[in-house]
């Protein structure tokens, strides 16, 4: 994957021109994939929603192209910090201030236009989620400073830029809704907040975090059997299951402190997060058990599910029962699904149990 990464040409979103977006070439643009013609309109418009039911033909170019970015500077950054090798952050580098600092290419810090529904111009509060990716890529960063061959100045600009994109999530009115959304898209919503926070050293960012997770996030929508009934209602229960107690796991991570450890939290009626790993750990391990549950398929890429899921290398990391780095060994690393792709904030296990102190860290395991 580093090898591929080092040949790779740096995406940006300025390569597509979203011809249905009020924007300009540097305003991020997607819509929304639930959202199909309407039937009972000539024009097709406003288009209408399908829960679960992905329309094919839409426009999907800045996603890919952000989704491109951020995987490859992940694995270049892994491949430093087991080399050492400058080669690979002098590559990080020139992918990230193409994508995001370079006047001639940068996006803006802003979601203005994620997941537009045709007949609308503006973008939604759910398109927040689209840049869930770049919770990954703010992790990576504080490994790739290490390197001599890292520019403070880019790091410097990379701060600036989460920081006003942090700044515009908590202040727009799609932000602060998508913050206090009930379900799968208020804790991804925090993914983000809590590592951009950790990045740019927002220690308020982090201590709202810490206190929605607390009192909001996870009591609200875990049931007392590690289930989210609010996934469970959808289309798609089993997959939004999976991200569910993925990304509880991931924000459980992010926000642990010396003092505090967010995935050992234990609520006053026993609740902890540990049971969401637990209720669906028997389902990646046997799929099929989903079904004799009389649970039903999901409407659409069931067969890609399960992979290397985030909760099962973190629960390993954090409980330390071997059952979980098993399964999480057997289970397909590279999924070739795009929807399935999209759906895993972590793509370099490595970035997010490791420390930066240990760079290079194949130096230190040889030592």
């Amino acid at each position: 994957m580093a090898a591929l990464a080092l040949a790779v040409h740096p995406p940006a979103i300025t390569d597509s021109r979203a011809t249905n977006s009020p924007g300009g070439l540097h305003d991020f643009y997607s819509q929304a994939d639930y959202s199909w013609p309407n039937p009972n309109s000539t024009s097709g418009l406003p288009y209408v929603e399908r829960d679960g039911q992905s329309f094919p033909d839409v426009f999907t170019d800045h996603r890919l192209a952000m989704r491109h970015m951020k995987d490859a500077v992940a694995a270049l950054t892994a491949a430093y910090l087991l080399s050492g090798d400058d080669k690979y952050a002098t590559k990080a580098d020139r992918l990230l201030r193409v994508f995001f600092l370079d006047e001639a290419t940068r996006m803006n810090p802003d979601l203005q236009y994620a997941q537009v529904v045709l007949g609308n111009r503006m973008g939604r509060q759910y398109g927040i989620i689209d840049t869930l990716h770049l919770a990954e890529l703010t992790v990576a960063l504080p490994f790739l400073e290490k390197s001599p061959a890292f520019p403070a100045a880019t790091t410097q600009g990379l701060k600036q830029w989460f920081a006003d994109y942090t700044r515009w999530i908590m202040t727009s009115t799609n932000g602060v809704k998508e913050m206090q959304g009930v379900n799968n898209h208020s804790i991804a919503c925090f993914v983000q907040l809590a590592s951009f926070a950790r990045f740019t050293g927002n220690e308020s960012v982090l201590a709202l975090a810490r206190k929605q997770f607390k009192e909001v996030l996870f009591p609200r929508q875990m049931t007392n059997d590690g289930s989210f009934p609010r996934e469970l209602a959808r289309t798609k229960p089993y997959g939004y299951s999976i991200f569910q107690a993925d990304n509880l796991l991931i924000l459980g991570r992010l926000l642990a402190t010396p003092q505090e450890d967010f995935c050992r939290l234990t609520l006053p009626d026993g609740r902890t997060p540990r049971q969401a790993v637990d209720f669906i750990y028997p389902y990646l391990a046997d799929k099929n058990q989903w079904l004799a549950q009389g649970r039903p398929k999901d409407i659409m890429h069931w067969d890609g599910w399960p992979v290397r899921q985030a909760c099962l290398l973190l629960a390993y990391a954090e409980f330390g029962d071997p059952k979980y780095f098993q399964l999480w060994k057997s289970l397909e690393a590279d999924p070739a699904d795009l929807e399935i792709r999209r759906n895993m904030a972590m793509t370099q296990p490595l970035l997010w149990v490791a420390q930066p102190a240990e760079v290079p860290l194949l130096k230190t395991v040889e030592e």
